[in-house]
């Protein structure tokens, strides 16, 4: 059996290199069976761009509610029951409910992320980072992960809401085990009941986070939610809990994953880097396509909401389909020469940040963050390389992600 050949979707278990590299395998099953149904996966899996887009653009046709219901099905029904509290709290808030319920819900968290706040952060960005790489700037090296890409979004979440620094490594374990349940290719009993634990104590420091600043309203993102109004329209309580719970859980790992893996896409493409470090002008170029060619998230679940026809395929009502981010974001359809990393590519209308009506609402906070951190490492570190060629990845169907990456500087 040949390398690509291992890489069949109903295999039992992927391979590791699957995790290393996932473009071969999407560009074998795409060509093959772009819009394919996999018992391993319990879904449709589509690998095209145009479909991958139709269905995140199309909420009359796919749902974003339901998914988690959708997503257990075949858990036992006592179990079920006892995950219920879970499955409520995904089946509200901004990523999970289509319009008008989540138009409502964006335009009031939107009052949060307007385009100026994200701005108006970058200096406290750049504060950040900078503090960060004083850190390192002696020891001749450091692991990107653990000493930079992940410090820099925790620590800047944990400032937005207004709580110590030290809680970032609560949010660590939660956001690890509540994104936990969609790490795998198909939903794992004990990986959601370790996530509703998490969830809950999640909920309840949001809960009395919100209380304190009813109280004493501060200058940060809780206040500004738990205070957010439009035309009389304001959160419920279960909403504004819910709602955060995926702004933390979504936010911060896929910001990890873009910094880390852009970083090594950079390292491994030298002649990109080295053009990026010749003229910083580029630095938006660069983002988009790391963002492109890495796609920190690798999958979004919609539910069918009607028997369909797509790609060729009929879609029944109630069944999940899995658009595979990385796969469309990589499709030689849309993208010339997709494997080749170019930083000056033009027209790159990715979907890393999803698209249609639940494009990632922190979208321009992240771009922000890696501009600033991949400018600031490229001037600190012009010499900046891997200190290792034996990376090891996470087995993460969701997040492309890396245990460590150890540079030299």
């Amino acid at each position: 059996m040949t390398q690509l050949e291992s890489f069949r979707m109903d295999q039992p278990e992927l391979p590791y290199e699957y995790y290393v590299n996932p473009h071969p395998f999407f560009h074998e099953v795409r060509a093959q069976d772009p819009v394919h149904w996999s018992d391993q996966w319990d879904s449709w899996l589509l690998l095209g761009y145009h479909d991958v887009s139709t269905v995140l653009r199309s909420h009359k046709h796919y749902s974003a509610s339901g998914k988690s219901r959708r997503y257990m099905r075949n858990f036992d029904p006592d179990l079920r029951k006892k995950l219920k509290p879970l499955e409520e709290n995904f089946s509200t808030g901004l990523i999970n409910s289509d319009p008008p319920e989540q138009t409502r819900l964006r335009r009031l968290i939107q009052k949060a992320f307007t385009p100026k706040i994200m701005e108006d952060m970058r200096p406290e960005i750049q504060e950040i980072v900078d503090n960060l790489l004083d850190t390192v700037q002696d020891q001749g090296g450091m692991d990107l992960i653990a000493d930079f890409a992940y410090l820099l979004p925790t620590t800047l979440i944990a400032r937005m809401l207004g709580v110590p620094e030290s809680d970032r490594k609560k949010f660590n374990l939660w956001t690890d085990n509540i994104n936990g349940i969609h790490t795998s290719r198909k939903a794992l009993e004990e990986r959601f009941l370790k996530a509703q634990d998490n969830l809950l104590e999640m909920r309840e420091y949001f809960r009395q986070l919100f209380e304190e600043r009813k109280q004493n309203p501060q200058d940060d993102l809780m206040t500004r939610l738990a205070e957010a109004d439009i035309e009389g329209s304001t959160f419920t309580e279960n909403e504004l809990l819910a709602s955060n719970v995926t702004l933390l859980t979504a936010g911060y790992e896929t910001t990890i994953s873009l910094l880390s893996c852009g970083m090594l896409c950079l390292m491994q493409n030298p002649d990109q880097m080295e053009l990026l470090k010749s003229d910083p002008s580029l630095i938006k170029g660069a983002v988009e396509e790391t963002l492109r060619y890495v796609s920190p998230v690798q999958r979004q679940l919609r539910v069918v909401k009607e028997d369909i026809e797509l790609g060729g395929k009929k879609l029944s009502k109630g069944d999940l389909a899995a658009c595979m981010i990385g796969a469309a974001n990589t499709d030689p359809a849309q993208f010339p020469d997709p494997d080749t990393v170019d930083i000056t590519r033009q027209n790159n209308k990715h979907v890393a940040f999803g698209s249609g009506n639940h494009l990632c609402i922190g979208a321009p906070l992240a771009r922000i963050e890696a501009e600033v951190a991949y400018l600031t490492l490229l001037e600190r570190f012009p010499n900046m390389s891997l200190a290792t060629q034996e990376l090891k990845w996470e087995e993460n169907v969701l997040i492309r992600r890396m245990k460590s990456l150890p540079v030299r500087f």
